[in-house]
């Protein structure tokens, strides 16, 4: 069985959750000396990028806020362009576009009910 839009939406949470815990702590400067855990970021960005690629359009239409196109170009700049990846784009990502989607991943579960 192919995943829900629910599960999708557990996929960016969990994806989230991790990253949240990665930087917990670090400053931009450091997130930017720590390699490794730029690059597990990066990789579940991509996992976010993906997941949010099978949102249903209606839900995307409830959230004007996300720019999901711009999250699908950002998926393929990981994955196609990773050498061209800036740590200051990925530190904006997480910082400001981050928490509204995690909000809405949030709202939408529980709207669901699951």
């Amino acid at each position: 069985m192919p995943p829900t839009a629910e599960d999708r939406l557990r996929d960016i949470l969990e994806a989230i959750a991790d990253i949240e815990s990665v930087v917990k702590g670090l400053n931009f400067d450091q997130f930017v000396s720590e390699r490794t855990s730029r690059l597990a970021i990066e990789r579940l960005l991509e996992i976010i990028c993906e997941a949010s690629r099978f949102i249903p359009d209606e839900i995307k239409r409830t959230e004007p806020e996300i720019d999901w196109r711009k999250m699908i170009d950002f998926g393929n700049l990981l994955r196609h362009a990773y050498h061209m990846t800036k740590a200051e784009i990925v530190w904006d990502v997480i910082q400001t576009h981050l928490p509204p989607l995690k909000s809405c991943a949030e709202r939408h579960l529980r709207m669901s009910g699951r």
